[in-house]
């Protein structure tokens, strides 16, 4: 078998995001039948496909020799092992507070995806990134078409279970379990898509689904993009023009999206919005010390995944974040939530690819009310493409003009000095 990285790479991240058309059958089946089910009756048995396919592009990258030697550099195990002893002693605090074992292991969920990080990260050293990428967003269109027809029929007809779409019928969900998620993948699709000369259409058609889904934070991450889309088309002396009222237009845009008519709730006004009381909630009942602003107030509590497996009330303490930040603070402290806040500045400070302001700017707003990283696939996505932004460097460039590197369809070739 003979392994190419630019051929096989785009066609196994297209096989992971699909498997989430066949992940959440029975709840998307549920929800056309106008049944909204209970986290912890929910039927896990399907995704196990996801996690299947993840092990697939781990075994992937061990067999692909430039895969394997990028990330088993000295840097990036250095990096590596300063992330496990951190988490290793969160894991420890969190037991010492009397948890179950299974609290924190299911708050590590945020790092379920971080091989796909790792992956991004090598392949845009090697000088790949963006026809790897190119290559998926060509791909990503059938996944599109389809999410497209579910969206549109659910629009129409579904019942509304979670409030009216803008069509009359229900808000869209595709085959995920709630329209939060779909317009949260959406929007990270119209993301991958402003990535790639050529895809504007597929970006409008991912921007349209977004806002269709009614999720206020899907709209306004892909506002973002279609912001930067236009400030890049701008010519440098006219973008201050764009700035200057970017702050008037990012609270217009939060109003437009919390009316009835974009969101299809009456229950989405922000200033009597439910997260804001339960974060209030949260600090006043849980925070009981300086060891647990500084490391934490046990690691998991906050994870919808312990509430997804168990019920939203199996442990005491047990809350929805409904933000990767307040996920942070509860989980790993100020600590660790300044550690990722660097982390995201870094990668700016870093990184000299044309879209790193865009990638990092969509990842810090998509957690502000939603912890995107226990959602797939919008965490696969966006941790693939976090490693490649960060992966390319001017060390990494340097690296592959003085190989004469030239990524095409058969492999590697060596361009002619």
């Amino acid at each position: 078998m003979k392994i190419r990285l630019e051929k096989d790479l785009p066609m196994l991240l297209f096989a992971l995001v699909s498997a989430s058309t066949v992940a959440s059958l029975p709840q998307v089946e549920s929800a056309w039948l106008g049944i909204k089910e209970v986290y912890g009756e929910q039927d896990v048995g399907l995704r196990l496909l996801r996690e299947a396919l993840l092990g697939v592009l781990i075994v992937y990258a061990w067999l692909e020799p430039r895969l394997r030697n990028g990330i088993f550099c000295s840097s990036v195990l250095a990096f590596l092992g300063v992330i496990a002893s951190y988490v290793l002693f969160e894991v420890a605090y969190a037991l010492y507070l009397d948890l179950p074992l299974i609290v924190p292991m299911t708050g590590l969920r945020v790092f379920e995806y971080l091989p796909l990080a790792l992956i991004g990260f090598v392949t845009s050293g090697l000088g790949a990134g963006d026809y790897v990428v190119s290559k998926f967003a060509g791909y990503l269109r059938y996944y599109m078409v389809l999410q497209t027809g579910l969206a549109l029929a659910q629009a129409l007809w579904a019942p509304p279970l979670f409030g009216v779409s803008m069509l009359g019928g229900g808000r869209p969900f595709g085959s995920f379990v709630s329209p939060n998620l779909f317009g949260a993948t959406m929007a990270t699709c119209a993301l991958l898509f402003a990535l790639v000369p050529g895809m504007r259409r597929w970006l409008a058609l991912s921007v349209f689904l977004a806002l269709l889904s009614g999720s206020r934070t899907a709209f306004i991450s892909a506002l973002l993009v279609v912001f930067f889309q236009v400030y890049c088309a701008l010519r440098p002396r006219d973008r201050w023009a764009l700035l200057m009222p970017a702050p008037i237009l990012a609270v217009g845009a939060l109003i437009l999206a919390s009316s009835p008519l974009l969101s299809g709730r009456d229950d989405a006004d922000p200033t009597q919005d439910g997260r804001l009381d339960l974060w209030q909630r949260v600090f006043e009942h849980h925070v009981h010390g300086p060891m647990d602003v500084l490391f934490g107030w046990g690691l998991g509590l906050s994870s919808n995944t312990v509430n997804l497996l168990f019920g939203a009330e199996y442990f005491p303490g047990q809350f929805d974040s409904d933000s990767l930040y307040l996920f942070l603070l509860n989980g790993y402290g100020v600590l660790g939530l300044l550690a990722y806040l660097m982390f995201l500045w870094t990668t700016t400070r870093m990184s000299v690819h044309p879209n790193k302001g865009l990638v990092t700017m969509f990842i810090f707003v998509a957690g502000l009310t939603f912890n995107m990283w226990e959602y797939f696939p919008q965490n696969a996505i966006l941790m693939f493409l976090w490693g490649l932004v960060l992966g390319r460097t001017v060390k990494s460039e340097a690296a592959a003009r003085r190989a004469h590197i030239l990524p095409v369809d058969t492999g590697y070739v060596r361009q002619t000095p």
